[in-house]
């Protein structure tokens, strides 16, 4: 268990080569090779390989006690995993069997996946689905904040006041803030900017579509 501890972030990062390397692996048997059934090896893998993360952020987290760096790494690679990194996958599958199919001279696309292709050039689709993924965002960013302002305050009527005055992000620490430490503090402050960020471009497409396309 000591050696799960020292070596955190090494087995941490070996696991997430190893998963980039199960997704290249499945592109090539099941597209190049051809051999469907074998390339859901290497997606078995994947999961496998993200379920051992998870389970390393837990022992780490038993063992310490304490919600560091690596536990909210991890909690973030296992989220996005969960939610926007399965529709990533489907979306560079089908863009890898475009691709290929070309290369090899085969058609590797289905009339489903013309069809979604020419749904993502639909405007009115495209602002709806950016509408979605913000509004999905918009609650894994909360929940995720929420639980570390419950970690860094006393009470509920604390966290409203925080919520109401943010004045305590002009002086730049945790030890005013809501948050409990300095590894909380900076991840809600990037995490914010980013959420910000992608709020405001997943709205362009419903405020400016016509540009968009």
């Amino acid at each position: 268990m000591d050696i799960l501890i020292e070596y955190q972030w090494e087995i941490f990062i070996i696991a997430e080569v190893l998963s980039v390397v199960s997704l290249l692996l499945f592109g090539f048997f099941r597209y190049f090779l051809g051999k469907q059934k074998g390339s859901f090896l290497f997606i078995i893998a994947f999961i496998a390989l993200l379920i051992m993360e998870a389970l390393l952020g837990l022992l780490v987290y038993q063992q310490t006690g304490e919600i560091s760096t690596f536990q909210i790494i991890i909690t973030i690679f296992v989220i996005y995993a969960c939610t926007f990194g399965v529709f990533d996958f489907l979306r560079l599958d089908r863009w890898m069997r475009q691709k290929i199919g070309k290369l090899r001279g085969v058609e590797l696309l289905t009339n489903r996946d013309y069809a979604i292709i020419a749904q993502n050039k639909n405007p009115k689709y495209i602002a709806r689905k950016y509408r979605i993924s913000a509004f999905i965002h918009f609650l894994v960013f909360m929940t995720v904040q929420v639980i570390f302002w419950s970690i860094g305050t006393s009470s509920f009527s604390e966290m409203v006041e925080y919520a109401t005055n943010f004045s305590w992000i002009e002086s730049g620490t945790a030890k005013h803030s809501p948050y409990a430490n300095e590894t909380m503090y900076s991840i809600g402050m990037v995490w914010g900017i980013i959420f910000i960020i992608d709020f405001l471009y997943s709205m362009s497409y419903t405020v400016f579509p016509s540009s968009k396309t």
